[in-house]
């Protein structure tokens, strides 16, 4: 704790967490004449991964490929898709509960030789 000349107060706080996710916290700090309650919330997101899918398909055939999205924190997730390019369809939104993990599936449906 720092107390400098004005009436402004550094508090450092450490914070190491395990897993992506939303984490809560309450500092309560006392002294002969105050309390004081600070609310902290702290989310965390996981480090962006880089993927590449390759669809083999014979012509005009889909495919679909599962995605896994695990989900290891808490607190339930919502995600919404959106997909570039031609001929690939999905759902618009997927939700992944704490703890679980969901697939996301991803359709290729070619409409020629490509």
């Amino acid at each position: 704790l720092f107390l400098g000349g004005s009436d402004t107060v550094e508090f450092p706080i450490k914070f190491t967490p395990n897993y992506a996710g939303c984490y809560h916290c309450q500092i309560l700090l006392k002294s002969s004449c105050d309390i004081r309650v600070y609310e902290i919330e702290c989310v965390v997101n996981a480090e962006q991964a880089d993927a590449e899918l390759e669809f083999l398909t014979p012509a005009y055939q889909m495919v679909t490929q599962e995605i896994p999205i695990s989900n290891m924190s808490s607190q339930d997730w919502r995600f919404e898709a959106v997909l570039e390019g031609q001929c690939f369809y999905g759902p618009p939104v997927i939700n992944v509960r704490g703890g679980e993990t969901a697939q996301y599936p991803l359709t290729f449906k070619p409409v020629a030789e490509c």
